[in-house]
C-alpha cells in the first residue's frame, strides 16, 4: 500500500508534496517540488524548509509559527510569497498537516503541500487593477451619467457625471428607483418600466427625451440601457448611461428655426417677385380699362347703360385697390416718405376708425405728444392702420377693446430684428380676440391667405402692411396665441430732421386744374398697345394733338427727324431702351422738352432728373389733367 502512495506522490508535478521532520527539515521531495522550487533531492533533503521563505518572513518567525499552528489546530493553510532556489519569488498556496504517532500522540513530522499560484494571482491582480481602473474611469467621467440599476430598477451606484447632470449626491440616490428621473407624464405612461422591459427582451434600450434634475428642471437626455448578465447568462441588473444634450438640442432648434425663417423669407421673396410682376401687368390693363370707361361714360345718355358703365367703373376701382395692395406686399409701390407725427395722425383718424368698426368695439390710444415723427408715407400708413383695426374687430365678434400705442425704440447695430441701427417708432395694435395658432401665424403675411370666409377678405391686408413697413425701412411683427388675442407691431424709422418726400414728384394742385389754354403737341410712348391707345384717347379728349410711338427707339427717331413737340409722356418698362434711358437721351439732346413719366414701378433709377413729372398707373383723366397743368405752369414759369 505504501508503495502505491509513494508512486502516487512521485507522479504529481503540479504540487510540491513532501515531508518535514518535527523541527522543520525536509525529509522527502517529489517531482512537483523539484519543478517549481528548483532544488534536487540531494540539495534540499535535510535542509530547513525556512529556505523557501522570504527573509522578511524568516525574520518574523513565520515558518515556526506555521508548524506550531498546524500542531495546535491540526492544520495550517495560507497564501504568500515563497522563494525558489534561484532567488525568484512565486505566490504559493500552502497546507501543512501534522503527522501524529498513533500511540504517543507525539508529532512525528509534517506533510506539506505547496501549489504555485503565481499565474492565477497575476491574473487576479490584473483583473483587480482593471476593475479599479474602470472604477476610476467611470467615477472620473463628468460628461456622462454612468450608473447601475438592479433588476427592479433601483440605483446601485453613482458616478460624478450622474451627480453633475442630475444633481443628486450618491447618498441621496442609491437605493431609489430610477423612475424619479422621468417626467410625471412619462411615469404615468409607464415609460421607465417599458425601458427596462425593452432592454431585457432585446438586449438594449436607446432613446432621447426629457428627464428631470433634482431641482425639477428638465433637460434633454440621450439614454442607453444595457442588461448585465452573470456567468450563467442570467440578467442581474442594468447598466445605464445618460448624456445631457440640452445645449445641442437648443442649437439644433435654433438652426431649424433659422432654416425655416430662410425658407419662409425665400418663399415670400419669390411670391413678392411674382406678385409685383402680375400687379404691374394688371396695372397696364386697368389703365386701359379705366381710361376707356371714363371716356365712354361721357357718351352714354341711356340711364341703364350709364348704370352698367358705373358698375364696371366700380369694379375697376376695386382692381386698382387690389393692385396697390399687391405692389405694397411686393415693396414696389411708390411711397412719398415724409415726417409723420403719430399723435396728430391718430387723433385725426380715431373718429374714422371708430365709425369703421362699430359700437361693439372700443378703441383706446396711447401716443405721447413727445414721440418723434415717423418716416413714412402718410396715406399708406393710414390705410395700414385701418386694415389692422378692422382685422382686430373681426377677431372679436362679441366686441372688446382695440389698444393702439406708440413708443420710441433704439435698435443697436447687432439685433435679431434685421433692422439697421437707429431710432424707430413702434406702433402696436392689440386685441383680445380669437388669436391665431402657430400654423396660421406662420402664413399670416402671405398674399391671398385669409381665415375669413369666401368674399370677406382679399388676404392682402397684412401683406400690404408688411410690404409698406419693409419698403419704409422698418418691419412688421406679429405675436398671437390661440384664444389669447393678437398684437401687430409696425416698426418705422424715426424721421430725419427736415425729412421730405423722396418720390421726386412735382407738387400737384389740390383742386383740379383748368385745361392748358394752348393746344399741346404730345409725343406718347408706350410698348403696350392698349395703354398707348388709352393715353392717346384721354389726351385727345382734352384737346391735344398726339403722336404715338410704340418704343423709345421710335420716339428718338421722331425727335431726331426734327419734329417738334411740346411734351413727352413715356412708360418706363419697355424693351431695348427703357423709359429712364429715353429720358436721359432726351434731357441731353432736347433739354427744354418737358417730360412726364407714367409708370406703375416704384423702383426706378436714381438718376432720373427731378424735373421729370411722375404719373402713377393706372390713372384717371383728372390725374392726367393735373400733371399736364403742373408741367405747363412750370414751363411758363421757366420761360418767364
Amino acid at each position: 500500500m505504501s508503495d502505491r502512495y509513494r508512486l502516487l506522490v512521485e507522479s504529481v508535478t503540479d504540487y510540491a508534496i513532501y515531508l518535514l521532520t518535527p523541527d522543520g527539515r525536509v525529509a522527502s521531495w517529489n517531482p512537483g517540488a523539484r519543478r517549481f522550487k528548483g532544488y534536487d533531492d540531494t540539495e534540499i533533503i535535510g535542509q530547513s524548509f525556512e529556505n523557501f521563505y522570504t527573509p522578511e518572513d524568516r525574520a518574523s518567525g513565520l515558518p515556526q509559527r506555521a508548524l506550531r499552528t498546524a500542531e495546535r489546530e491540526g492544520r495550517f493553510e495560507a497564501e504568500g510569497w515563497r522563494v525558489r532556489k534561484d532567488g525568484t519569488q512565486f505566490w504559493a498556496h500552502v497546507i501543512i498537516d501534522p503527522i501524529f504517532n498513533p500511540e504517543s500522540r507525539g508529532v512525528l513530522g509534517y506533510a506539506k503541500i505547496t501549489r504555485d499560484l503565481t499565474e492565477r494571482r497575476e491574473a487576479e491582480l490584473a483583473l483587480k487593477r482593471s476593475e479599479e481602473q474602470f472604477r476610476l474611469l467611470v467615477q472620473g467621467v463628468t460628461d456622462y451619467a454612468i450608473y447601475m440599476l438592479d433588476k427592479e430598477g433601483r440605483v446601485t451606484n453613482w458616478n460624478l457625471g450622474a451627480e453633475r447632470i442630475k444633481g443628486y449626491r450618491r447618498e441621496e440616490i442609491v437605493g431609489r428607483h430610477f423612475s424619479i428621473f422621468y417626467t410625471p407624464e412619462d411615469r404615468a405612461n409607464g415609460e421607465p418600466a417599458k425601458a427596462l422591459a425593452t432592454a431585457f427582451h432585446t438586449g438594449s434600450f436607446e432613446k432621447e427625451g426629457w428627464r428631470l434634475r433634482k431641482d425639477g428642471r428638465p433637460f434633454w437626455a440621450h439614454v442607453v440601457i444595457d442588461p448585465i448578465r452573470d456567468d450563467s447568462g442570467e440578467i442581474i441588473g442594468f447598466a445605464k448611461i445618460t448624456r445631457d444634450l440640452t445645449d445641442r438640442r437648443k442649437v439644433q432648434e435654433e438652426l431649424e428655426k433659422s432654416q425655416q425663417a430662410l425658407l419662409q423669407a425665400q418663399k415670400i421673396e419669390a411670391i413678392g417677385q411674382l406678385t409685383g410682376g402680375i400687379a404691374h401687368d394688371f396695372n397696364n390693363l386697368l389703365t386701359a380699362v379705366v381710361g376707356s370707361l371714363e371716356l365712354v361714360s361721357r357718351q352714354i345718355s341711356d340711364p341703364r347703360q350709364a348704370s352698367l358703365i358705373e358698375n364696371a367703373m366700380s369694379g375697376a376701382k376695386r382692381g386698382v385697390l387690389l393692385t396697390q395692395r399687391m405692389l405694397a406686399f411686393a415693396r414696389k409701390q411708390e411711397l412719398a416718405l415724409q415726417a409723420v407725427p403719430l399723435d396728430a395722425l391718430i387723433t385725426s383718424l380715431k373718429d374714422l376708425l371708430q365709425r369703421s368698426i362699430g359700437p361693439l368695439v372700443r378703441i383706446e390710444t396711447d401716443f405721447p405728444a413727445s414721440l418723434p415723427p415717423a418716416r413714412a408715407d402718410q396715406n399708406q400708413l393710414e390705410t395700414a392702420l385701418l386694415n389692422l383695426v378692422l382685422n382686430a374687430r373681426d377677431a372679436m365678434p362679441d366686441g372688446g377693446v382695440v389698444r393702439m400705442a406708440g413708443r420710441c425704440e433704439t435698435v443697436a447695430s447687432s439685433n435679431s430684428h434685421g433692422l439697421a441701427a437707429g431710432d424707430y417708432l413702434r406702433i402696436s395694435i392689440s386685441d383680445s380676440g380669437t388669436g391665431m395658432d402657430a400654423g396660421t401665424l406662420d402664413r399670416a403675411i402671405e398674399p391671398f391667405f385669409t381665415t375669413k370666409g369666401v368674399g370677406k377678405g382679399t388676404g392682402l391686408g397684412l401683406s400690404m402692411v408688411h410690404g409698406m413697413a419693409e419698403q419704409s425701412g422698418g418691419r412688421l411683427a406679429i405675436s398671437s396665441l390661440e384664444g389669447r388675442g393678437t398684437t401687430v407691431e409696425i416698426w418705422l424709422p424715426a424721421a430725419r430732421q427736415a425729412d421730405s418726400a423722396e418720390a421726386h414728384r412735382l407738387p400737384m394742385p389740390s383742386e383740379p386744374a383748368e385745361k392748358p389754354a394752348e393746344r399741346l403737341k404730345v409725343l406718347a410712348v408706350d410698348d403696350d398697345a392698349l395703354v398707348l391707345m388709352n393715353t392717346v384717347a384721354l389726351l385727345e379728349d382734352l384737346g391735344h394733338e398726339v403722336v404715338e410711338a410704340s418704343s423709345a427707339k421710335e420716339a428718338l427717331a421722331l425727335l431726331s427727324n426734327g419734329e417738334r413737340f411740346d411734351l413727352l409722356i413715356t412708360d418706363h418698362a419697355m424693351p431695348e431702351i427703357t423709359g429712364a434711358q429715353l429720358i436721359a437721351a432726351v434731357s441731353t439732346s432736347w433739354p427744354a422738352l418737358p417730360i412726364i413719366l407714367a409708370t406703375g414701378y416704384a423702383e426706378l433709377p436714381r438718376d432720373i432728373p427731378s424735373s421729370v413729372a411722375r404719373l402713377s398707373k393706372p390713372f384717371w383723366q383728372a390725374d392726367l389733367e393735373k400733371v399736364l397743368a403742373a408741367v405747363t405752369a412750370s414751363r411758363i414759369q421757366d420761360a418767364a
